[in-house]
């Protein structure tokens, strides 16, 4: 149930069983059906996600009620509306499950015993704030400076599964294009 949770702490510092034991003990492992919410706006984010099993989109409402898909995250990634978790203010973004989904649930407690206790918490954190800057940068980069066409060969490099996983009209939000145009898109493939 921990294992690939484990694994992905351990790909990025070094720890001992009993450190890894300590924080698991702080989590909890939960399973999410399909269309379920892990957070909602307006409330402040207690929690960052690692995905064991699934699917889950990001989605920022404009003042329209436009939704707007802006990542998908999938198996071994962490994913929270981590700014707001971080400043401790109400939460900008919907994270809803794809596809039912499992998942490890540290809380605020668990991460500041990690910071506090872990021989390399601090670097820990620091990983996973990199992740979510450098994922944030290169998104913001690609869809200004990327044609449609390359947005939607990248995605695939990224998430080869997509088409299977995620109904198309998600898939045009998250490229920042129409359906229709993306039904062009796939067609040109």
């Amino acid at each position: 149930m921990f294992d690939s949770f484990k694994n992905a702490i351990l790909s990025l510092i070094q720890t001992d069983q009993q450190e890894l034991d300590q924080l698991i003990s702080l989590c909890s492992f939960q399973k999410f059906r399909k269309n379920d919410f892990l957070s909602q706006p307006g409330k402040v984010p207690q929690e960052v996600f690692f995905i064991s099993k699934g699917l889950l989109r990001v989605v920022v409402t404009d003042s329209k009620g436009v939704e707007h898909t802006i990542h998908f995250a999938s198996e071994n990634q962490f994913v929270a509306d981590y700014s707001n978790f971080l400043l401790q203010q109400p939460a900008m973004y919907t994270l809803q499950a794809l596809e039912p989904l499992e998942a490890v649930v540290m809380t605020r407690q668990a991460i500041d015993w990690g910071y506090q206790f872990m021989k390399e918490g601090d670097k820990f954190g620091r990983k996973v704030a990199e992740f979510y800057f450098v994922y944030q940068d290169n998104r913001v980069k690609n869809y200004y400076s990327r044609t449609p066409k390359e947005r939607y060969e990248l995605m695939e490099s990224i998430f080869p599964q997509i088409h299977q996983r995620v109904p198309q009209h998600m898939i045009a939000s998250y490229l920042g294009i129409t359906p229709v145009h993306l039904s062009r898109l796939k067609k040109e493939r």
